[in-house]
């Protein structure tokens, strides 16, 4: 994720929506994938410093002071780009909702900033291809007197025809550690539950139907085989007993379809991370981490893992210098690095 500056010069971040140092409002605007400052024109507008265009702050931010995205003037839509995408929110009359709806939209735009940044299709639209869409549902049932309760485990996080359902409750830390373990998962994040989904999205529009689908089977496996059955092996029986040797989780061997989910999700790890490092000027032995993001010239996907393995070697010592669990749990065997190499030529032929 790269950070940004205010027009008086100081250094401001993604999710801000105030400079700190000289008060002007920040908002991200789409256009040019970048934060800008903005000055206040008299009818109430935000002047961009960086373009010298006006928009308006998206209606979840007036409203709520959930989204720092902002409308370009003139469009007929008061929610920004992203907040657009959300079909449904969460009730919120019910306590902490509004706190958890927050952490869905920066996981979101978190998201969406690296889809953009990697020239991937968000709100393009193409009469064979679903629109993607997201909703934020939580578990209800109804007493004997008809009244709502929250109860465990009724909505399933998961992707159907472009949309992206996610669980509330995965933006609850302590439900998601207890889910992480029940799941005797590595790791479970937030982003990591929007990364993963995106991946089925993109399927659809990268892989189905495409001149890629033969080499896709050769990688990931027949996605013809009965999903619904393979889900219910796994969770049955769980992973084969070699899992390891050629899937990048537990979870990739259930089906094809999961298999090129899960990697595509660790593969924007790799580059949110990395981006993040270059950013900061990370240097590994002496050498300076690439920008995986650098649209001046094709990044090569071997540089791009070599920087992957020290980077991750490094923040991995570091947790455990601070007794944390490991940044990145997880050894890529060479089956998957070949899956994340079909996936990084991919998106580089998109770019």
């Amino acid at each position: 994720m790269k950070n940004f500056t205010c027009q008086c010069g100081n250094t401001v971040y993604f999710a801000n929506t105030k400079c700190l140092s000289c008060n002007r409002a920040l908002g991200f605007v789409p256009e040019i994938v970048a934060i800008s400052s903005f000055d206040n024109a008299a009818d109430g507008a935000w002047v961009s410093h960086v373009n010298g265009l006006r928009y308006w702050p998206c209606t979840n931010y007036l409203n709520h002071h959930i989204c720092n995205w902002v409308v370009e003037e003139g469009s007929q839509q008061s929610l920004c780009h992203s907040c657009s995408l959300t079909k449904t929110i969460p009730d919120l009359s019910r306590p902490h909702n509004m706190q958890l709806w927050f952490r869905m939209e920066q996981a979101k735009r978190r998201l969406l900033f690296t889809l953009m940044s990697l020239g991937l299709p968000i709100w393009e639209q193409r009469s064979n291809k679903p629109n993607l869409r997201f909703e934020f549902l939580e578990d209800v049932e109804e007493d004997e007197y008809g009244q709502e309760l929250t109860v465990k485990s009724t909505v399933v996080t998961g992707h159907s025809n472009g949309m992206i359902t996610l669980n509330l409750k995965e933006a609850e830390d302590s439900s998601r550690v207890m889910m992480r373990e029940q799941m005797n998962e590595r790791y479970r994040t937030l982003i990591g539950h929007f990364r993963h989904e995106s991946g089925h999205f993109y399927w659809e529009w990268l892989i189905r139907g495409s001149v890629y689908l033969n080499t896709y089977r050769e990688l990931f496996g027949d996605e013809r085989e009965d999903y619904t059955a393979s889900l219910q092996r796994y969770y049955e029986s769980g992973p084969p007993m070699d899992w390891e040797s050629q899937f990048i989780s537990a979870y990739a061997s259930a089906h094809s379809w999961e298999d090129w989910a899960e990697s595509w999700a660790h593969y924007l790890h790799i580059i949110d991370t990395l981006d993040t490092a270059a950013q900061y000027g990370v240097s590994l032995e002496t050498n300076e981490v690439v920008d995986p993001v650098d649209k001046t010239r094709g990044i090569d996907f071997d540089r791009l893992y070599a920087d992957w393995c020290r980077l991750t070697t490094v923040l991995n010592a570091l947790n455990r210098s601070m007794g944390l669990d490991d940044a990145y749990p997880f050894t890529i065997p060479p089956d998957a690095l070949g899956k994340l190499r079909f996936i990084h030529n991919l998106i580089e032929q998109h770019r």
